[in-house]
């Protein structure tokens, strides 16, 4: 870290004031204390957000599992009816999302909202077994993605009120690991349920499948209550010394308070400001050509299928390309917030992702084209995940807009999952290569790269502008001209104390 400190495009840290618990503490023990509460907020909420964006992603895209064990017979789909089924959820999912992190960061109490959340969609998940028809399936599906809609957006703006950016990409790829364990584990799961299960107590494997899964939801939910904190204002686990410091090391990366209290926290400013900041659309388009890009793991066991072998072994060979992925995710994110830069750990994994999406497009031998399995999702998702991180190390504060430009993000990046479905249509159209979708893929991952460039510009410049004076206002109220500062793209006070963005 200290050989990259005095990089121009790395932060010097911002100059703001101890508070009273820390002010006769030296900076050695300053340091252990930090390093203590860290440790300690890592072991509360790491463990326990991984485990419940597992079953997210589990209970989200167990229908690709479900179609192999012989969903689509039993229901009698036809034409695209299951690719409605898979999209419908994705239309709730986008609905719900602004509106469930502005309410989150009104409440300030996710250790509540977040396992009340996970309890009812596990309760539908579990009900998706039952259905008799297309129309039950599409409406669990809706109502699936509408109530999951609160957890991942909530989950990244939960991480960045508790974590200094130079922390935060590890961590944000510690949760977004979950998706693709789930990815591994929904295989092998699914190959269990499909050969051990099918028949029992007459249902077929697929039906054991969501309910199984949803059940084990809602045990898990039940147990979040217990575990899962609130911000560091509102938890009960910490010392009042360990709670100042958890505050003021946020306060100290920024130069900035965070969430104070619920009555600073306006919906539509925070809306607002996140609407009309261009940092926020820069956003959206880089992080809109990853999730474009990763729509391959929402069929991806119908993908893998096209390998020529049977179920149980289609569902076995997901697994792989999975754990390859969780690997590279973290590694990218531990290197990234090592050397605190993010460009380049954002725009150079995608390079990788269009090189396998081309070999997957242009062979159907088994080497090559697993070979492409394996590194495409894990190529795409590194780059992803620090992108997610991003949106938080450019848009910090206040955190009404925060809240709102990582729900708007993620909420409008998903669109592709609307459509993306009618691309993998299955073994009359075009499977087994799936040249169309494979060569979109390789275009929007170009499209990451191009976008993630030019927000590097805009931060370059923009840093450049601060350190001439852009945001520093001299007349009027400390509200005035912090909101002055705030209309202008910029963390309200922050700038007087040293801000920069990270590049």
């Amino acid at each position: 870290m200290e050989e990259v400190v005095d990089k121009p495009v790395i932060q010097a840290r911002t100059n703001v004031p101890l508070p009273a618990l820390l002010v006769d503490l030296t900076t050695e023990e300053r340091g252990k204390l930090n390093l203590h509460v860290k440790r300690k907020i890592d072991l509360r909420l790491l463990p326990m957000m991984l485990l419940m964006y597992i079953m997210n992603y589990l209970d989200r895209n167990n229908i690709a599992a479900a179609k192999i064990a012989g969903m689509a017979k039993d229901l009698g789909l036809k034409n695209n009816q299951y690719q409605t089924a898979l999209s419908i959820l994705f239309v709730g999912y986008l609905l719900m999302q602004v509106p469930s992190n502005l309410l989150l960061n009104k409440l300030g109490k996710p250790a509540i909202y977040l396992p009340c959340c996970m309890i009812v969609w596990g309760i539908i998940s579990t009900a998706t077994g039952a259905v008799q028809s297309f129309s039950g399936l599409v409406a669990c599906r809706f109502f699936l993605g509408f109530v999951e809609a609160a957890y991942f957006p909530g989950c990244l703006y939960f991480l960045s009120a508790w974590y200094t950016r130079e922390e935060l990409v590890l961590r944000t790829a510690v949760l977004y690991s979950g998706s693709l364990i789930s990815g591994a584990f929904s295989g092998l799961i699914a190959a269990g349920i499909t050969s051990n299960m099918d028949g029992a107590r007459g249902l077929g494997a697929w039906r054991w499948l969501f309910i199984i899964e949803g059940a084990i939801t809602i045990v898990i939910a039940f147990f979040a209550f217990f575990i899962m904190p609130n911000f560091p204002r509102t938890t009960s686990w910490l010392s009042e010394q360990e709670k100042q410091m958890a505050i003021w090391r946020l306060e100290e990366d920024i130069g900035e308070d965070d969430w104070v209290n619920s009555e600073e926290q306006t919906f539509l400013y925070g809306a607002k400001l996140a609407a009309t900041d261009p940092k926020a659309w820069l956003l959206l388009a880089c992080i809109y050509g990853f999730t474009s890009s990763g729509t391959v793991t929402t069929l991806f066991p119908s993908v893998v299928q096209g390998l020529g072998y049977n179920r149980i072994i289609t569902l076995l060979l997901t697994a792989p390309p999975y754990v390859i992925g969780v690997l590279a995710i973290l590694l990218n994110a531990w290197h990234a917030d090592r050397t605190r830069e993010r460009y380049m750990h954002v725009a150079l994994p995608p390079v990788l992702a269009v090189i396998a999406f081309i070999i997957a497009a242009a062979t159907t031998q088994f080497g090559p084209r697993y070979l492409a399995m394996c590194l495409m999702i894990g190529a795409n998702y590194s780059g992803y995940v620090v992108a997610l991180a991003w949106i938080s190390n450019v848009i910090p504060r206040p955190p009404a807009k925060r809240a709102a430009a990582l729900a708007g993000i993620n909420a409008l990046s998903n669109v592709c999952q609307i459509y993306a479905p009618y691309m993998y249509q299955g073994v009359d159209s075009y499977a087994p290569r799936y040249v169309v979708p494979m060569i979109v893929n390789a275009i929007t991952s170009l499209w990451a790269i191009v976008f993630a460039t030019v927000l590097r510009f805009v931060l370059v410049r923009l840093n450049k502008k601060i350190e001439a004076g852009f945001g520093h206002v001299q007349d009027g109220t400390d509200a005035e001209r912090r909101h002055v500062v705030e209309e202008r793209g910029l963390p309200g006070e922050a700038v007087d104390r040293g801000f920069r963005f990270l590049i």
